[in-house]
């Protein structure tokens, strides 16, 4: 290594820097104006990002070119009766719903509303006369409604009408129900909670980072590179909405990965900085290494889990789109944090990083460069020795016990969401349970057969006997003609809204022979439709992930074994959260604890969801382990000693990292709507599970059982590895320090054997 002139910790100082890369220079030339511009632009993104949450929509489980949405639209527009978005709960108490004074007052706020600009459509139970439309005890009633409009156009007016609508009118008391009603509410909900789950977890990670850092310093970095990832990513999503829709779910995604990866990137570079300053090495020294070494490994595995995120743009649903543009983005504004704001930072602070041990007040007493952050190096390896030992025993129970945790997932049923993702007081869910059970029928659980071109009334009469003589219809009304060559059919199904056999009712009904176009639409329709869609382009997904996931690994270690060895250990340690999904959510076990409401089906995109980035996230602490491995092995030849010096140096880190990611995720799993819910909790368990089973127990007894073959290349792909390959192969002498004393043989490390060259070349 170059000599290099030293300057005070923290001092700024530009004495010639002599063997320093590009990047470092200009990271580090001037750090005060890198975190003034930083700020500048930090501040910016504030004023671009603000109220990101309005212009965001609650839906997007559809398939925007399925068939059930062309119905719907065409539905809505021609007969916009057929498919009310808004129901006003019109209870009339002891008087009852037929009594004069309430059917006067229902008729005057019926016809208010017709009056009311963008509202279509209105009927009730006072102008029809549809049982359907009142309870079985007589005391209320529906007025149903369709606000035209994109979603934020509807939702824009039902703000404005709502309030004139909602609450007591003379005889009767009036709630807002329906569609648009629900998924405002939700929205609502969503980012209340995000903000309650921000304040839970900003605190709380803190004092974690507190305690794996020991240096109340230290420990503001990540949450700093956090809070700017976050702020930045809304700016982004702002900038997206002008041109497409994003889903109000996203931003949870953007506050758990925002503050998760910036953690994980920042404890990463903190740690190895903090280490080099304890081998010896002056500030610039070593916030160059930490840049050349941990600095190419926080890039490399924010490509991993961008590419993991980024799979899910190949579906048409915009809910799993929106995920998507918030993840990629977050990613990689945390990763430009942490290697531009955190450098300039470190050479600031100098051999301040480690000061305020606020440990000590917890009488935790630590040593100076001791490797605080993380410990426990001499017992990780320990654990690995142990692990290795008995590699063919861990290797089976570890999968065996992951296998088994998975297999209720075998029993999923998929589903669509509803008002019950909503908590049992909100008031759009008050309105929907009640026309659930206290009305005859399902008003949400029919279909509709949208007929197109002209036929005459015996042509009509004709295909309504040969649909309502179908084995999974219970009963078919209509037709409600217009002109033009337009009608359409309201169809009951058999069984449960969108159960099974109203989903093969929806392949009977377009099976149907008729003399017109026919398309259908409905709950299960939709269901139908988004099932579908996302099995056509799942395989694409999961191809987009494992190819790319292959290439990276192999060009991180130049093996054709180990990307292999991850794809597959990163999936099983999946196989635990799908499980607890079912057994939990679908099954309903843990509901009461849990407050949520279960409805024996999972909405059809959180599994897709849930795979994309929680396999984005084992990558990642995938990646901090196998580049330590590397990175050794590159130095000894060795391979036990480097599998167990790379789990007693990253595996606490790893574990630290998951256990705050964890709390982040569990923060946001706090949510009192249900899929949020379920995402929070189930990515928590998915990344506990990865940072405590696999990467300690399965990585090393399967690295173990494929021994030296593990490094194994043909010829041309590890020349290809030597040319465009990726590792910390340039860490200084230093750092190549002999493992714990209590790692058995490999305890002395001689400096003679770490110049043996690589086996696998």
């Amino acid at each position: 290594m170059a000599e290099v002139k030293k300057t005070a910790p923290g001092g700024t100082g530009s004495p010639q820097r002599e063997g320093a890369g590009g990047w470092t220079r200009f990271v580090t030339a001037r750090p005060r104006l890198t975190l003034l511009v930083a700020l500048v632009l930090t501040a910016l993104a504030v004023l671009a990002g603000g109220g990101v949450a309005d212009r965001m929509g609650s839906g997007g489980w559809e398939d925007p070119a399925a068939e059930s949405t062309y119905a719907t639209e065409a539905l809505g527009s021609r007969f916009p009766g057929s498919q009310p978005n808004l129901l006003l709960l019109v209870d009339a108490g002891e008087a009852g719903a037929d009594a004069p004074a309430v059917a006067a007052e229902a008729r005057r706020l019926a016809e208010r509303l017709d009056a009311e600009p963008g509202v279509d459509g209105v009927g009730s139970y006072w102008s029809t006369g549809s049982p359907a439309l009142r309870s079985e005890d007589g005391r209320k009633a529906v007025i149903a409604a369709r606000i035209a409009g994109e979603e934020k156009e509807a939702a824009a007016v039902l703000d404005r009408i709502a309030p004139e609508y909602r609450g007591t009118h003379g005889p009767v008391e009036v709630s807002l129900g329906g569609g648009l009603a629900v998924r405002h509410e939700m929205q609502t909900v969503i980012q209340e909670d995000l903000l309650r789950a921000e304040l839970i977890a900003l605190p709380l990670t803190l004092i974690l980072l507190v305690m794996v850092f020991g240096s109340a310093v230290a420990a503001l970095l990540p949450l700093g590179v956090g809070i700017v990832a976050i702020l930045g990513t809304n700016a982004v999503l702002r900038g997206i909405t002008e041109f497409t829709d994003v889903s109000v779910f996203a931003q949870n995604l953007t506050t758990a990965l925002g503050l998760g990866l910036a953690i994980d990137y920042a404890l990463f570079v903190v740690r190895r900085y903090r280490e080099e300053l304890a081998a010896g090495a002056d500030t610039y020294t070593a916030v160059r290494t930490t840049l050349r070494t941990a600095g190419r490994t926080v890039l490399f595995s924010a490509l991993t889990v961008a590419v993991s995120l980024s799979a899910m743009l190949v579906f048409p649903q915009y809910f799993l789109r929106s995920f998507a543009y918030a993840g990629i983005a977050v990613v990689l504004l945390a990763a430009t944090a942490a290697l531009t704001l955190l450098p300039a930072a470190l050479v600031l602070l100098g051999d301040r990083v480690n000061a305020l041990d606020l440990r000590r007040l917890l009488r935790r007493r630590t040593t100076a460069g001791a490797r605080p952050e993380g410990g426990g190096g001499a017992g990780w390896a320990r654990a690995a020795a142990l692990v290795m030992r008995r590699a063919p025993v861990f290797a089976v129970l570890t999968t065996a016990g992951l296998v088994l945790l998975g297999l209720p997932f075998l029993g999923v049923k998929f589903g669509t969401a509803d008002d019950r993702q909503l908590p049992v007081t909100a008031s759009s869910r008050v309105v929907q349970d009640e026309l659930r059970h206290a009305f005859p029928g399902d008003p949400g659980g029919g279909l509709t057969v949208l007929a197109e071109g002209e036929a005459t009334p015996a042509q009509y009469a004709a295909f309504r006997e040969r649909i309502g003589a179908l084995d999974d219809v219970v009963r078919v009304d209509g037709p409600v003609t217009a002109a033009g060559g337009h009608a359409y059919f309201t169809v009951v199904p058999e069984g449960e809204t969108v159960g099974v056999g109203a989903q093969r009712a929806v392949a009977e009904l377009r099976a149907a022979p008729a003399p017109f176009d026919t398309s259908v639409t409905g709950q299960a329709a939709v269901l139908v439709d988004s099932k579908d869609a996302l099995a056509e382009r799942l395989p694409w997904a999961a191809a987009i992930i494992v190819v790319v996931t292959l290439l990276l690994v192999f060009l991180l270690t130049g093996s054709v074994l180990i990307p292999v060895q991850a794809v597959v250990l990163n999936a099983l340690s999946l196989t635990a959260m799908f499980g607890a999904v079912v057994w939990v959510f679908q099954d309903g076990h843990l509901a009461d604890l849990l407050g949520f409401t279960p409805t024996g089906d999972i909405e059809t995109t959180l599994p897709v969801l849930m795979f994309c980035v929680a396999f984005g996230l084992s990558m990642d602490y995938g990646v901090f382990l196998l580049s330590r491995i590397k990175e050794e092995y590159d130095a000894t030849g060795d391979h036990e000693h480097s599998v167990r010096f790379g789990l007693s140096r990253t595996g606490g880190l790893i574990t630290a990292a998951a256990v705050i990611l964890a709390v982040v995720m569990v923060a946001i799993g706090t949510s009192r709507v249900t899929n949020t819910k379920m995402l929070g909790l189930g990515v928590a368990l998915a990344v506990l599970m990865d940072a405590m089973v696999v990467r300690s127990l399965l990585v090393p007894s399967v690295m173990k059982l494929t021994g030296r073959l593990t490094w194994w290349a043909p010829g041309p792909l590890r020349r290809f590895h030597d040319r465009f390959g990726i590792s910390e192969s340039d860490a200084p002498a230093a750092e190549r320090e002999a493992a714990p004393a209590d790692e058995g043989e490999d305890a002395a490390a001689p400096e003679g054997r770490r110049e043996t060259a690589p086996l696998r070349r």
